[in-house]
């Protein structure tokens, strides 16, 4: 019963999200500080990651192909393929689980432990609306985050490849044009949309919701973490089925 009442409450939340909008000059200051928290602070860590994950995922395809009569512009295909369709846009939305999501979940969750959230309401501000809707809106600027993964995904196998000695450039320049579905990207950009409405909407919802103090605040934050992900895995799944079958 506490399962069905959780989500009872996380739907009845993201409806009055959209409710009594706060004035557009005020929002505007939340959005763009919300971007430079959510978006802005995340390329570093999205970056480094995939760039050397993109490196391991192309070594690993290139011990694993070294008969003679596969070619070895493989290399470079199956990195891209892997890039595209699962390390940028899933694997990278539950490592954002962590950092984006942890960071909503206690800035929202302190905001509830000292009253801040109490006295939005007492003003007749709709606090839903003040916290989550800006980021909800900066997350919609998580597929040019996904973009970059994808593409220092690929440069970093790229130079793994050449530098490692496993294939020439040409070969894997190759390998990434081969058989290029421009739908394959499509699909990638529509699983991003939906993992940004959940990156932004589950970690308020258990920041918001929190009972107790600071320890719960930390609680709060591995929770929602935990459920993230768990629902990021499971659209995964839905979405790929639907738009890939």
């Amino acid at each position: 019963m506490t399962y069905l009442h959780n989500i009872g409450a996380y739907f009845l939340m993201i409806i009055e999200m959209f409710r009594k909008p706060t004035k557009w000059a005020v929002m505007k200051q939340l959005i763009l500080k919300d971007i430079d928290d959510l978006i802005i602070g995340s390329l570093g860590i999205v970056a480094f990651i995939s760039f050397f994950v993109g490196g391991v995922v192309t070594i690993q395809t290139a011990l694993n192909i070294d008969n003679p009569l596969i070619p070895k512009y493989l290399v470079g295909f199956a990195t891209r393929q892997s890039i595209i369709l699962e390390f940028a846009p899933t694997f990278m939305s539950i490592i954002m689980a962590g950092k984006v999501g942890s960071f909503i979940t206690s800035s929202i969750g302190t905001m509830r432990v000292t009253e801040q959230i109490d006295a939005l309401e007492v003003m007749g501000i709709n606090s839903l609306n003040y916290l989550v809707f800006p980021k909800f809106i900066s997350m919609m600027l998580y597929p040019f985050v996904i973009s970059i993964a994808m593409f220092l995904g690929i440069l970093g196998g790229m130079a793994a490849c050449v530098y490692g000695g496993f294939s020439t450039l040409e070969d894997y320049i190759v390998g990434i044009q081969n058989d290029f579905e421009t739908f394959h990207v499509v699909y990638a950009f529509i699983k991003t949309f939906v993992f940004a409405f959940v990156l932004a909407t589950i970690p308020s919802f258990h920041g918001f919701y929190m009972k107790g103090g600071a320890l719960e605040v930390g609680k709060a934050s591995t929770t929602s973490f935990v459920w993230t992900s768990v629902v990021i895995i499971i659209l995964n799944y839905f979405l790929t089925q639907m738009l890939l079958s």
